[in-house]
Parts: C-alpha cells; structure tokens; sequence
C-alpha cells in the first residue's frame, strides 16, 4: 500500500464521458470540459487499458489496475469457473448475480476506490446512465460499503435500489429509452445536483452513456452523436455550476475522464464464418455447445480452448497470422514479452493476462489513422455484430481508441497541458489521494496531483512468424504501463 498524501481536497467529482475522444473536446461541443481544463491539468497522453471496450475501463477505473490485476477481461468472455454454459455477458445483471455469487462477491478480484473508501469510514455515490454491468463494476462492493448506486436501467440494475426509488419519487419516471439519449443525461445530472450533491459524499460520480452509444449506431461525427456530446456536456454544467457556486468550492475537486476513446467501421470482416469454413471447430453463439473453441468479437476478440487437444491453439493462431485483416495476435506469457504461441507477444504485456481468466488467444484486426466519412481520423475493421457498417467500434490498441479525456481540476487552480503519462488507472489513486488515503496494495496508478518520481521511457515489443511482424510501443513510468499503439 502507497503511503499516504496530506489532504488537499474535501470531497472529489469525477465525470465520466462514456467513448469521448480528445479531439472532440471543441469549444462549439463540450465548452464546459473546457471551463474546467482552463483552471485544471489535462492529461493529453491519457490512455485507456488493452482491450478497450467499456466494462474492463470501468473495472480499471474502479481497480486503479488493468484487467491482468482485477479480472474483467472483456466485455464478454467465457468464464467456465463460473458460468459454464454460455459466454458471460457482463452487461447483464442477472449473469453478474450468477458469477459475484461463484467468487463470493469479488467477481472484480481486487480491491477498489470504493473498498478504500468505505474503510476510511467515507461515502462514494455513483449516478450511472450506462449498461447495469458498467453500473455495477465502478463500486462492485456498493452494498457491503454502504454506498449509494442510482442505475438509469431501474431498481433491478444496482445493489442499491433505494437509490433508483429515491431518485423517482423526487424527480418523477426515469426517461424512455432514445437515441442519442438526451433525457437521460438531463436526469442524470438533476440525480446528481437535487439528489446526491447536496448529502456531501466524500466522492461523487456520474457516469454519461454519450457520445459513446450515438457514435456506435450513428457515426463518430453525426449530427446526432454531436447533439449527444453537447448534452452530456451541457448536463455537466449544471454540475460544474453547482459545485462553483458553494463558499468551499475551492476545496471541491473535479476530475473529467472518459474510458476509452472510438474509431469508425470501414470493413465488416466474416473472420470466425471463414475460421469454420477453414475447417476449425469454432463456435461464436452465447450459449455454449460442444465446439472445441469459443469465440467473441469486435474490433477485437479472445478465443478459447472449450476442450480438446491444446495444438488447436497453435494452428489457429498460425491461421490468424496469415490471415490479410489480423494486425496482432497475443497469447499466454512466455518470457514478458513473446507469447507461449509463436510470432505472438504476450497477454500480460498488455496488461490482460489474468492468471485464472485470461484466453488462450487475442487479436486485434487491422486499423488505420486515415479519415472517416466526417473526417475524423481512424477507421478499422470489425467481426459482424450489432453496430452498422461505418458506426463507432473500440476494443483495440489504435491511439484514437486508446487515447482518452483527462482532467484534474483542484485547489491549484493552474490550467495547463500535460505530457506526462497517464491513464484510467490513476482516476482511483487520484481522489483517493486528494482525500488524503493511501492507494491499495493492488492498484497500479498513480495519484497525478503529486510529480512523478521518474522519468517516462518510451519501449517498443515485437514479434512474428514468417510474413507476419507485428510491434506495440509502450511508455512506462513509475511502475506504470500505458499502451501508446502498434503496428503490423
């Protein structure tokens, strides 16, 4: 456990953008976000965590760490010790139940922000609008810390339905469901300044579900996306006003982050229905069969051995080797850097290699810098799923993915940009130590209101078989490792 800060801060506000780019933090779109980095630091270099899809961010978030540490390695993925008989879908709140109950409650399998908090005798209260997975896994432990949870899925969707009836009898029906989801970033943010704001919880988060669901289903620069971006922003105003307006402002910390960044679809690649015809015994549905591997996808995806003979593994990831749409492909650890399969680099690389949950393999599809149908750069290829041909995809290791928003604002009140590294995983140690509490003995990050003890170094990895050649480059600092990108 990192020692202890002296506090500098009363009480923390984290704001999270669900899927928000930095290039999309614009004057005419999130003039807010921008009212805070003008007296904040903003972590240009702010990374995501590999893959970067939404419930390991939240787990990271919440962890302080990478999914090697707390276990949540994708979206969905087949966690046999648990949920033996389909691909465990952690946005779905009964299969949540089914699996906290097999780990006895710590499903997420390492201490959170949360956990700290709750020790020191202090609250945390969480205003989600995204799925009742990602609800969940910011304060995994809300019931057993005393904590407060509102979910816009409804009473069903959190540990603390209280918060849920408490929130419609002072604010009346939770919003119907519509895209982009404007009503719910409104009542997202009167939860926060009529509900949660004014009992003054030692840490407070709302969690905004755009411009990450429009960009999935409309397009990264669509009017629409657009519309959702500056209501998500707009409803934080309301609670960067609020804050302002107290005599203690100055003591109120505000942190603006969002977990992962998006690139557009230019290609649906058929990649599992190719597998098969090349004669692999492979399955993609939820519900498990007997099919010797179990796949999921997107712009990138795990495959597992469910049985059968361990040379599968190989010959399959000889296949996505020379397979023309694959950019990398990872395996178990052989030696830190190479994977036990290879020409492969290795899953604890990249932070993801669980010692109990990780695959046997991953990969990543190729994807570009070049510019989408709106201009914005970053365009990949995907396995077919619900999201449109030219929608917003993540999951990869492309920097637009990658790059996420970072701010802190707190007593200092100097604007400024920052170079140094940073990421998801400092969100934690970050309130945690404004507040003055040592991080947890699991978490990686760092509290950023403090110098980094070292210089950042910048390394790159690779490997290959034959014509396949792939590389990830790395920058490393105080015991931190953040994905920069990669290339094949």
């Amino acid at each position: 456990m990192s020692r202890p800060d002296q506090p500098t801060a009363d009480r923390v506000v984290i704001a999270v953008f669900d899927g928000l780019r930095p290039d999309l933090v614009r004057p005419e779109l999130t003039p807010n976000i921008l009212r805070l980095a003008a007296r904040g630091t903003w972590f240009r270099r702010a990374r995501s965590v590999f893959p970067s899809v939404t419930r390991v961010a939240t787990s990271s978030i919440a962890a302080g760490a990478p999914p090697i540490v707390h276990g949540i390695v994708g979206n969905a993925f087949y966690h046999r010790a648990a949920i033996s008989d389909r691909i465990f879908d952690t946005s779905d709140a009964a299969q949540i139940r089914r699996a906290e109950a097999h780990h006895d409650g710590r499903l997420l399998a390492a201490d959170t922000f949360g956990d700290v908090l709750a020790r020191a005798g202090k609250r945390l209260a969480v205003v989600h609008t995204g799925s009742a997975g990602s609800a969940h896994f910011i304060n995994p432990r809300a019931r057993a810390n005393g904590h407060w949870t509102f979910s816009m899925h409804g009473a069903e969707a959190t540990q603390t339905p209280e918060a849920v009836e408490q929130a419609i009898e002072r604010l009346g029906p939770l919003p119907e469901r519509e895209l982009p989801r404007l009503q719910e970033l409104a009542y997202g943010a009167r939860v926060m300044t009529e509900i949660v704001l004014p009992t003054q919880p030692d840490v407070a988060l709302i969690w905004f579900n755009e411009p990450d669901t429009t960009f999935h289903y409309r397009g990264l620069g669509s009017p629409e996306a657009m519309a959702g971006l500056r209501e998500a922003d707009r409803a934080f105003g309301t609670i960067l006003d609020w804050v302002e307006a107290l005599p203690d402002a100055e003591r109120i910390a505000v942190i603006v982050a969002s977990d992962h960044g998006q690139i557009s679809t230019g290609t649906v690649e058929p990649l599992f229905e190719t597998a098969v015809k090349g004669g692999f015994d492979l399955s993609t549905a939820k519900a498990i069969n007997g099919a010797t591997l179990v796949a999921t996808g997107g712009i990138s995806g795990e495959i597992r051995l469910r049985e059968g003979d361990r040379g599968e593994i190989g010959r399959i990831a000889t296949w996505l080797m020379q397979h023309p749409a694959i950019g990398h492909v990872f395996s178990r650890n052989r030696n830190g850097v190479e994977g036990e399969v290879a020409g492969t680099l290795s899953l604890d690389l990249m932070g993801t290699g669980h010692a109990e949950r990780q695959p046997e393999l991953m990969f990543i599809l190729k994807s570009t810098l070049d510019a989408d149908q709106y201009g914005l750069p970053g365009l990949g290829a995907m396995t077919p799923g619900g999201v449109p041909l030219g929608g917003g995809m993540h999951g990869g290791i492309n920097p637009h993915e990658l790059n996420t928003v970072l701010i802190l604002g707190d007593a200092s009140g100097h604007g400024g940009l920052s170079q140094e590294p940073a990421g998801i995983i400092d969100i934690g140690p970050t309130a945690l130590g404004l507040l003055g509490l040592a991080s947890a003995a699991t978490m990686m990050g760092r509290n950023l209101a403090v110098p980094a003890r070292e210089e950042a170094r910048v390394v790159r990895h690779s490997a290959g078989s034959g014509a396949f050649a792939q590389h990830v480059d790395f920058v490393e600092q105080d015991g931190r490792r953040f994905i920069l990108g990669g290339g094949h």
